[in-house]
């Protein structure tokens, strides 16, 4: 069964002068977060944007995802913290989202670096946002196990 999520931008002004929000209207969770083209490009400013947008989805799916494939595996997580860096950078076409960089440290019980590792590439390259991701963007994982 297919799902759908939706969120709401407004913007006023100009591309480099002007504000917006975003705000997500299926949970309704994130609510008229602001958003700005310095906040892309340059010093945030305590303001969000797509990037970091993404980089949030990234590092939520990974986690999510990596769960899952070490449970298969006969694993059950007692904690994983993910991040997610998304690099974007000027190009001739334009600002473009170059690469997302995943670094995830877990405590899994049983579990030891080599297996962590495995888990971890195949969550990279098994989540929905990796996937929608994949051969656009650089994907790169780096795992850490803590047990």
């Amino acid at each position: 069964m297919a799902v759908t999520r939706s969120a709401n931008a407004t913007w006023s002004g100009n591309l480099t002068e002007g504000k917006g929000s975003v705000s997500s209207t299926t949970s309704e969770q994130l609510r008229n977060l602001p958003v700005s083209w310095n906040a892309r490009t340059a010093d945030a400013e305590g303001l969000t944007g797509p990037e970091e947008l993404l980089a949030a989805a990234h590092a939520s799916c990974f986690s999510m995802a990596l769960s899952n494939t070490l449970f298969k595996a006969g694993f059950t997580a007692e904690q994983l913290d993910v991040t997610a860096e998304v690099m974007a950078d000027k190009r001739d076409a334009g600002w473009t989202v170059l690469s997302s960089h995943l670094t995830v440290r877990g405590r899994v019980p049983g579990a030891d670096a080599a297996a962590f590792e495995q888990a971890a590439q195949t969550a990279k390259d098994g989540c929905p946002i990796s996937r929608a991701l994949k051969g656009n963007v650089e994907l790169s994982v780096e795992a850490t196990l803590d047990n």
